[in-house]
């Protein structure tokens, strides 16, 4: 099973927007740009929101056969471990490996001999199109990879083969995850990871690095944009080198987590991705959430009430919400409206303050973070809010299709020679 050069991960938290995140994919294949949509959903979502991996994969399958869309398309187990990963197995066919609590950990003394003695020969300067310096690999920057993620990618292996004996071989594709450090990789550690990856047999297809600044939930990249531009190229030109040294997948490429709404990085990774005509997979789970927000706002009446009444219910909630999220969320309480005040907004006010547009005075990211992990508010409304979901359907895919499609898609990912 391959996945295509350019991936989307289309998290729908309430399994009611499948059929206008496809449209979305689908009016970018209109402009030659093909998307395989992933829907995706974490353990710690389901277990928030009361679904489970079947109904992703329903969701998944009915938004498909509505739409006549025959092309490839996946379900993500989001951020999986050995813990949990057996209710994924029958319904998903995309695992995200979540080592993290492994990185740091040290790995046995006859692992980490064993993987600096396999590739004590690569000690050299590689030369790298795309890196400013060539890759200076010595044998104590083995050593020393090894000691922080040998055990991860150990761990890495020991998911893959789990599913592996499950699903079969080619039954399904893999990403993994190594964002969760305190520092970005180095070209050098990626390089390294790769070669212990390969070492450990796990044919990942997609493999998400840290990279420098801030990827908080909902809102853009808080950093040194030139300096993740430059990570990002480095990261992509590593990658490369990889694959031809390793024998990894032909198609391994770059995951950005937390990916949606960075809308300042989509330009230098879009030039990036030109440049070396690579592929790229960005995962965007949160975003649909918020767009539904703003429909049931828009909508008014008993939709604009349920939008009013989260906001004020996860505002008492503020500390229980944020704390799962906390390496991802960055909320000045001063600076978040009271519930007073939002009871006094329309529609339009409500959707201002929420819809992530910095142009817009009104527009308080502050707000939307909050939003963004409030999703355990409206999944404790139960019926009364999918109800309204399906009552203000039409608005609701109006602000759904347009910010996956406009602010997303059309800004990131390169279009075919001879179009704009």
């Amino acid at each position: 099973m391959l996945l295509p050069k350019y991936s989307m991960g289309i998290g729908d938290r309430f399994a009611h927007q499948g059929r206008v995140q496809l449209d979305a994919l689908l009016r970018a294949a209109e402009q030659g740009i093909a998307i395989a949509p992933v829907w995706n959903k974490s353990h710690r979502e389901h277990t928030i929101v009361g679904s489970s991996p079947r109904d992703v994969r329903a969701t998944a399958d009915a938004a498909c056969a509505a739409r006549g869309y025959r092309g490839p398309f996946f379900v993500d187990a989001d951020h999986i471990g050995l813990k949990n990963v057996d209710a994924f197995l029958d319904s998903s066919d995309f695992f995200t490996l979540d080592v993290a609590d492994c990185i740091g950990s040290p790995p046995s003394a006859e692992d980490l001999d064993r993987f600096v003695a396999r590739h004590r020969a690569r000690a050299w300067r590689i030369e790298v199109p795309g890196l400013d310096a060539p890759l200076a690999i010595t044998e104590e920057r083995i050593a020393r990879t090894g000691r922080k993620f040998l055990a991860a990618v150990k761990e890495a292996g020991r998911i893959y083969r789990h599913i592996e004996k499950a699903k079969g071989a080619d039954a399904f594709v893999t990403e993994v995850s190594m964002d969760e450090t305190e520092s970005p990789q180095t070209p050098i550690e990626l390089f390294l990871i790769l070669a212990a990856l390969a070492d450990e047999e796990v044919l990942a297809q997609t493999i998400a690095p840290r990279f420098s600044g801030r990827f908080n939930k909902g809102v853009d990249y808080a950093g040194d944009v030139g300096q993740f531009a430059r990570e990002f190229q480095e990261d992509v030109a590593v990658l490369a080198l990889a694959r031809r040294e390793f024998g990894l997948p032909g198609n391994l490429k770059l995951s950005v987590h937390s990916g949606s709404d960075k809308f300042s990085i989509y330009g230098p990774m879009r030039e990036v991705l030109r440049k070396f005509d690579a592929g790229i997979h960005l995962k965007t789970a949160g975003t649909t959430w918020l767009e539904e927000l703003i429909g049931l706002a828009l909508a008014g009446g008993d939709g604009l009430g349920i939008a009013k009444e989260v906001y004020a219910r996860a505002l008492v909630r503020f500390d229980e919400l944020c704390a799962p999220y906390a390496s991802v969320v960055d909320i000045d309480r001063a600076a978040l409206p009271s519930p007073e005040t939002v009871k006094a907004w329309d529609g339009p006010a409500f959707a201002a303050a929420l819809r992530h547009d910095p142009s817009c005075p009104a527009y308080n990211p502050n707000f939307r973070q909050l939003l963004h992990v409030a999703y355990k508010v409206a999944a404790e409304l139960g019926p009364r809010f999918l109800a309204a979901l399906e009552r203000h359907g039409d608005v609701i895919a109006r602000n759904v299709a347009e910010n996956l499609y406009e602010r997303h898609i059309a800004r990131l990912f390169p279009a075919p020679c001879g179009r704009p």
